[in-house]
């Protein structure tokens, strides 16, 4: 057996140097495309659950912490990724936007509409200012967010079965500016983790006389100024978490949350006008269960 060289030590040494490259480059890739693929399913779930009425804050909590994503940076990523299923609503409503937009100058009806719009989205924003840190301190448990799933579970039934409220206003325009407080003042109890924004507008909205098409509609169009300045509000205030190494987890979240919020809008717009929200609230009912459930064995990780 011959002696190694000093040249065929230098070879061994750079091949293995190559390899462990190789292998960590290797795995970078694999880490990327993992992180991407729990990006897509947050996407997916975010996009599915924002605006029906069961609450996308216990959904993306519990989708997050079997995924691993529980970091600060992940819960900047669940604010961020709003930002796709709003450009949803966007897209859906255009036709309409562009004619409330267009005809601020010359309409009265475009004008109260734009209006109804702003005294809806004021009373969260208000609240939201004030409050929302002492709530999120506070009721960011699963006790609470179980709780709420289950009573919002239960007033859905209740105006469903029992109240079966009669409606006076079929169409958002035919909505007053007092209507569109009320129904802003409801908004704010979405922020009760596990209540649900669209839930709490849509169900307070039939209870206050729009119709099921009205409530939904009037639901959708305050998400767009709630969930930017909400959203917007908290990347500012979280910035120092991101860089530009997270742009592709963001883009994909980003993209998967319009497209599932693009589909789940359109169905659900057909939907309502055929159906009824029980079943929601047993599949809240049950949710709220599996909250609990996971809570008390420790699965997981609920905030305190």
């Amino acid at each position: 057996m011959y002696p190694a060289t000093p040249a065929s030590r230098k070879t061994m040494t750079n091949a293995l140097a190559t390899l462990r490259r190789f292998i960590e480059f290797a795995w970078s890739l694999y880490v990327d495309v993992i992180l991407l693929i729990k990006a897509a399913v947050m996407g997916i779930v975010e996009g599915l659950t924002e605006f029906l009425p069961i609450s996308s804050t216990g959904h993306l909590i519990l989708t997050g912490s079997l995924l691993g994503l529980t970091d600060a940076k992940s819960k900047v990523f669940d604010i961020a990724i709003q930002s796709g299923a709003i450009l949803a609503v966007f897209i859906v409503y255009w036709a309409r936007i562009r004619e409330a937009l267009t005809g601020l100058a010359s309409s009265d009806k475009q004008r109260r509409f734009v209006l109804n719009i702003f005294l809806g989205f004021l009373p969260a924003a208000i609240v939201g200012l004030t409050v929302y840190k002492a709530i999120k301190a506070h009721l960011f448990n699963a006790p609470v967010v179980a709780g709420a799933f289950i009573v919002g579970a239960f007033i859905i039934l209740w105006v469903e079965k029992v109240a079966k409220p009669r409606p006076r206003i079929q169409s958002v325009d035919d909505m007053t500016a007092l209507d569109a407080v009320k129904v802003g003042f409801v908004q704010c109890l979405g922020m009760i983790p596990g209540t649900s924004r669209s839930g709490a507008t849509i169900i307070g909205g039939m209870l206050l006389g729009l119709s099921r098409k009205a409530a939904t509609d009037f639901s959708f169009f305050l998400a767009i100024p709630t969930l930017i300045s909400a959203g917007g509000y908290s990347l500012w205030k979280e910035r120092h978490a991101l860089s530009m190494a997270d742009f592709p987890m963001f883009a994909v979240g980003f993209v998967v949350s319009f497209l599932a919020a693009w589909a789940c809008v359109r169905w659900l717009l057909r939907y309502v006008s055929s159906h009824t929200f029980v079943p929601f609230a047993w599949y809240r009912i049950a949710f709220g269960i599996v909250v609990l459930a996971t809570w008390a064995t420790g699965t997981v990780v609920w905030a305190d």
